[in-house]
């Protein structure tokens, strides 16, 4: 935070002794636990704001996005966002808070969400707002699909041997599994594809 000479300081201070404290009222049913939205928070400062003539600039400095797959299969955006939130007072003066907000969601909602998380905790850290304890503040929560383990290339090089080296005898066994090479087989079917090998080569 950066703070300039001027009416924020004690704009925050005036604001920080009205606040009070903000109580967990919404329930993740996913996870069970109570939390505080961002809807909390604005309603609970929005009328001290006004009354201390400060407002709030933000300003996106870094995001990144990606794709997951839920455990269903739906496709998730995740995305984490830094933001800087500039807060001014009537005479110009500010300070600037830096936070991450990180969102997922299966629409286009997911960089609003991380807007929203960031900017609520912010406002927890600028204006010391209490909090009985720090939990992953999303309304909702996804399951993601397991990440595929693959075999190591030890794993790999055993399978060869099995096989007595027989490189046409692998790839015959390797697309009997709907796989092309070795370093694509999953852990879960390495046994099984050491079994046949070793069957077929005794046969």
């Amino acid at each position: 935070m950066k703070p300039e000479s001027g009416m924020i300081c004690e704009a925050i201070t005036g604001i920080m002794s009205e606040i009070g404290a903000i109580g967990k009222n919404k329930t993740n049913t996913s996870q069970n636990f109570k939390y505080r939205g961002i809807d909390d928070v604005m309603n609970a400062l929005q009328p001290i704001l006004v009354k201390y003539g400060v407002f709030v600039v933000p300003e996106i400095l870094e995001q990144t996005r990606e794709e997951r797959t839920s455990r269903n299969g739906a496709a998730l955006i995740y995305s984490i966002c830094k933001i800087m939130f500039s807060f001014f007072a009537k005479d110009g003066s500010h300070v600037s808070a830096i936070t991450i907000g990180e969102g997922m969601d299966s629409g286009d909602k997911a960089t609003n969400k991380a807007m929203a998380i960031a900017f609520k905790y912010a406002c927890f850290q600028v204006f010391c707002i209490p909090t009985e304890e720090m939990k992953d503040p999303d309304s909702e929560s996804h399951e993601l699909k397991p990440t595929p383990q693959l075999i190591s290339k030890a794993q790999a090089k055993r399978m060869y041997k099995l096989s007595n080296e027989n490189a046409e005898l692998c790839k015959e066994i390797l697309q009997q599994f709907n796989y092309d090479k070795s370093d694509e087989v999953l852990k879960s079917d390495y046994d099984a594809i050491c079994n046949e090998i070793q069957d077929r080569v005794a046969a």
